[in-house]
């Protein structure tokens, strides 16, 4: 016994309604989702991992073969990682003096981070209620981005001495402008249709900030905040590093070695300074996702 294509179409399946319908295939098209998120995080886990086993790789190859060959150097300028790791890291008076100073300077970076979070804000928020003030400010703004901060350290030194208190200063000038732009950038960026509905409603200006102008400006203030993170750990060791004086943060340790050729324990201090400023990066980025969450529309995932 066969049966036809026309029996196939006319006979009665479970997506059929009874009203000559066909019901969506909504299923279907879902059941891919799961299998693709899955694929999607081990792409994420095998990423980091294959270029952080070049990039040793060609560490490896630079220290063995490419100084010489490339730029005649000798190869302990770049010395390898075990080296590094063995000398720095497994050293333990060597590792006490690298704690201590990426202490000292996380200290320090968080401080001006701090400190630059709240004028930056305050000055973002004045600067969205008055455009007058805006125009003003924004120029001088951009001005104080575009200064070399090493032209400036010596005159803050100057001014203000060898202690915490110009270090600090060095990290406000250094991670002003990425906080102010961005908040600026959201508190503008609110959507026209939900303004002219708060103006329908009468709402006040302060009601205005608080219930439509900041929570549409979240993502991009908190883009703020992780740009101005790393850039405040910068200025905090620029400013050891210049400053030379108190308290042995990561910079000044760094310099140290530097001067002593104990290449090793250099590059040990160098990458305690980028997992700090990667700390400080990852530490905003992950508060911003709890704070937004998924309410937002650019931080759903699609796919």
């Amino acid at each position: 016994m066969t049966t036809t294509v026309d029996e196939i179409s006319t006979s009665a399946s479970p997506l059929d309604t009874g009203s000559g319908t066909v019901a969506p295939l909504v299923a279907a098209v879902d059941v891919p989702a799961p299998r693709a998120r899955r694929g999607s995080r081990a792409v994420d886990l095998i990423g980091p991992l294959v270029t952080f086993g070049l990039f040793i790789g060609l560490w490896y190859l630079m220290h063995g073969w490419g100084l010489r060959a490339l730029f005649d150097k000798p190869d302990f300028l770049l010395p390898p990682p075990h080296e590094v790791i063995d000398q720095s890291f497994l050293d333990e008076r060597v590792r006490g003096l690298l704690l201590d100073g990426v202490l000292w300077t996380g200290i320090v970076a968080f401080t001006g981070l701090a400190v630059t979070i709240v004028l930056g804000m305050g000055l973002a928020i004045a600067m969205a209620q008055a455009r007058w003030l805006e125009r003003s400010l924004w120029p001088y703004l951009v001005s104080l981005q575009a200064i070399p901060i090493l032209a400036l350290v010596p005159i803050i030194a100057g001014i203000l001495g060898y202690g915490f208190t110009p270090r600090v200063f060095v990290c406000v000038i250094i991670s002003m402008f990425p906080i102010v732009s961005n908040t600026l950038f959201g508190l503008l960026g609110a959507d026209r249709g939900q303004h002219d509905l708060f103006t329908l409603r009468g709402a006040s200006r302060r009601t205005r900030l608080l219930k439509l102008q900041l929570p549409a400006a979240m993502p991009a203030i908190f883009t703020g905040f992780r740009i101005a993170a790393g850039l405040s750990v910068i200025g905090a060791v620029v400013g050891e590093l210049f400053f030379r004086r108190g308290n042995k943060g990561i910079g000044l340790v760094l310099d140290v070695f530097r001067q002593r050729t104990q290449n090793p324990e250099m590059f040990g201090a160098l990458i305690l300074a980028a997992l700090l400023g990667i700390f400080f990066f990852t530490f905003f980025g992950w508060l911003g996702n709890r704070i937004v969450g998924r309410w937002h529309e650019t931080t759903r995932k699609t796919g």
